[in-house]
């Protein structure tokens, strides 16, 4: 696995919630089921379209593969468009996480006690 460095990593707020979203439904990620999930996880409204060009740009950034899946009658014979993480996506995650836990652990703990 190629290294990634952390100044490298170039993802906004609304892409990281897209891809973790996408690893959390694993096999299951197609865009309105990711869009689902997002406001089940989070409360927030988003729309469709913003999921799909999220979901684009994170597959040209090579942090998502996507796939064709099966069309089905019940979808008037379309196919699903299926995302899975990559393992460039997985170490963008990981290096998200990194980086905010060592953020957050520089708070001050009389800070985070009185609240």
């Amino acid at each position: 696995m190629n290294d990634m460095k952390e100044e490298k990593v170039q993802i906004g707020e609304f892409e990281e919630l897209v891809l973790l979203v996408t690893a959390i439904l694993h096999e299951d990620a197609y865009g309105v089921r990711v869009m689902d999930e997002i406001g089940a996880q989070t409360g927030r409204k988003v729309n469709i379209s913003g999921v799909h060009t999220a979901l684009d740009r994170l597959e040209k950034k090579g942090y998502l593969s996507s796939y064709m899946g099966g069309a089905t009658a019940e979808r008037g014979g379309r196919s699903k468009r299926y995302f899975k993480v990559t393992n460039l996506g997985v170490q963008v995650l990981e290096i998200n996480r990194r980086v905010r836990n060592t953020l957050y652990d520089q708070i001050p703990k009389v800070l985070l006690e009185t609240r």
